[in-house]
């Protein structure tokens, strides 16, 4: 088992790489058209579709590289780099995530594509969950991971349904400066997955 500071480490980061408020604006883009009910059924396949996609990478992630025949400590590099890149993007509050999408939509099947893939549920955090998963075998250690994954999509579904709320009261530059505090936490874990895949890597070169 890790520390509870690791843990909330892995909590904050991953809530960081989801971004719940960094993706009203393109949620109110994709469901500008959709009655309350739908939008309603929109909330829930999405945060249904996050969970799941999160749960799989906690469970079968570590199997699927070991298929493919990639190391723990290439993939923690790699995540890594994707993390930084991020929180890079992040940090100058120019994520394309909201601003690639331009189309509306009527149903509420894009809470598949793109709200869950690649939005919220992207590369960064499946990465996230699988690096933090194999740190240890332990059961109790699987059973706080999936409690972090399931309080991640708790924050997500209680922003999504604030979210006519928070349209009208948060303003763009509000969004901006908790995107970027978040990027700067984000940094800093990308940069110790970094190290921690270099170390592995190269024990003889960290010693």
């Amino acid at each position: 088992m890790l520390s509870f500071s690791e843990y909330s480490q892995f909590f904050v980061g991953l809530l960081a790489i989801v971004d719940p408020l960094g993706a009203i604006p393109i949620f109110l883009i994709l469901t500008a058209r959709q009655s309350p009910k739908v939008k309603r059924a929109t909330i829930r396949l999405t945060v249904l579709s996050v969970f799941s996609v999160l749960i799989v990478s906690l469970v079968l992630g570590e199997w699927i590289l070991s298929v493919l025949g990639i190391s723990i400590n290439a993939f923690r590099c790699a995540g890594g780099l994707i993390l930084l890149l991020m929180a890079l993007a992040m940090l100058q509050s120019n994520l394309t995530k909201p601003g690639e999408v331009n189309s509306l939509e009527e149903d509420e099947t894009v809470a598949l594509v793109p709200l869950t893939i690649p939005l919220l549920a992207g590369p960064g955090a499946i990465s996230t969950v699988i690096v933090y998963a194999h740190q240890s075998s332990d059961w109790s250690h699987t059973l706080l991971i999936f409690a972090a994954i399931a309080s991640v999509c708790v924050c997500l579904w209680l922003t999504l349904l604030a979210m006519p709320w928070l349209a009208k009261h948060i303003t763009a530059k509000s969004i901006a400066m908790s995107t970027r505090i978040m990027g700067l936490l984000l940094a800093a874990i990308a940069i110790e997955f970094i190290a921690g895949g270099l170390k592995g890597l190269f024990p003889s070169l960290m010693a």
